[in-house]
């Protein structure tokens, strides 16, 4: 299974409701990006998807974007396969 990498702040429910999505599809582990407790990792955020928003998803080298993004994905039967890739 790819790294997923997620982009967040402490109260974001959209980052809540995206964590919990991809538990239910079987990630175990997701790696978190605080960016209210790094300004430098805001930027970077900003730099590599152009947006300012959290959360910001990443399956393995893929960006995902928002939590909207993984919803419609998943819908669409795209997420299990991005994950078992």
């Amino acid at each position: 299974m790819p790294t997923v990498k997620m982009y967040t702040t402490q109260v974001c429910p959209f980052c809540i409701r995206a964590k919990a999505l991809l538990k239910q599809r079987g990630v175990v582990e997701i790696e978190e990006v605080r960016i209210d407790l790094d300004p430098a990792q805001r930027q970077h955020m900003m730099d590599i998807t152009g947006r300012r928003t959290v959360p910001q998803i990443f399956i393995g080298e893929t960006h995902v974007g928002g939590c909207d993004e993984l919803v419609a994905l998943d819908q669409r039967g795209g997420l299990l396969p991005l994950l078992q890739a």
